[in-house]
């Protein structure tokens, strides 16, 4: 009889503890809501100081500059070479849209300015959530499947081996990284049950480093530098507050 007791106690406790870390999962996906970009999600790439593009990279949508000029945007071959007074945008046959720059004509240079806000109050959107969880796996999250939550870390993040991000359509990650964030070469950001990438934020004060081949899924918030090393692709959008640099890379944005 004591052992029934004994059985049915343990039993209670374990049903008890499964209860409760579903309910902070449940509560955290309830209460996370997207990340407004406003006028920076206009853009998949956009960069205060420059972007730098080792040829021949893939660029899906519009990208950049602000308040750096045109000559800031390397690599991209851009047409017109040299702007005129009539110069709103530049092409590429590296970028499926338009490249923008500070120093081009009207309405092109306010466009640019509110998104460059946009994106520094994203930012800090991003980084001032309540956090559902902190300093997970002590900043190496590599091989763990995330519900949708808000994670936060004191350190940098590191990403060694794939990592999947399993939730629906509507649910919301948030990435909080008071360092840098560093994906191997060769790994994956997997995204699994209906998941979104314009739904996945990883805000992070430190360089953003995707290494050769890997696969990255979300929308970058750096408040310094992005780079992807060769044939790294992204789907999301790479928004940095210094500079953005690419090696044959494919950068698409993400579904809306």
């Amino acid at each position: 009889m004591n052992k029934c007791k004994g059985y049915s106690k343990m039993l209670f406790l374990a049903l008890l503890l499964v209860t409760f870390v579903t309910g902070v999962a449940s509560n955290a996906q309830a209460g996370t809501t997207p990340v407004a970009l406003g006028a920076a999600g206009d853009y998949v790439i956009l960069a205060k100081s420059g972007i730098t593009n080792v040829p021949t990279s893939i660029i899906t949508g519009a990208i950049g500059v602000s308040p750096i000029t045109y000559a800031a945007i390397t690599g991209f071959s851009l047409t017109p070479v040299v702007p005129d007074v009539t110069t709103v945008f530049s092409t590429s046959a590296q970028v499926i849209g338009k490249v923008y720059a500070a120093d081009y004509v009207e309405p092109t240079p306010t466009n640019l300015g509110a998104a460059v806000l946009d994106m520094q109050a994203a930012y800090t959107d991003a980084a001032g959530r309540a956090p559902d969880y902190t300093e997970l796996g002590a900043g190496n999250i590599g091989g763990l499947t995330l519900p949708p939550a808000t994670y936060k870390w004191g350190t940098v993040v590191t990403i060694p081996t794939d990592v999947t991000l399993s939730g629906g359509p509507n649910d919301v990650w948030i990435f909080q990284i008071a360092g840098g964030l560093t994906q191997a070469s060769a790994t994956k950001v997997i995204l699994t049950g209906g998941a979104l990438a314009k739904n996945v934020f990883w805000q992070a004060a430190g360089v953003v480093a995707l290494g050769t081949t890997a696969h990255f899924e979300g929308i970058v918030l750096s408040a310094t530098a992005i780079t992807l090393n060769t044939g790294a692709t992204v789907n999301g959008r790479l928004l940095a507050q210094t500079n953005v640099t690419l090696i044959n890379n494919t950068v698409t944005q993400p579904a809306p």
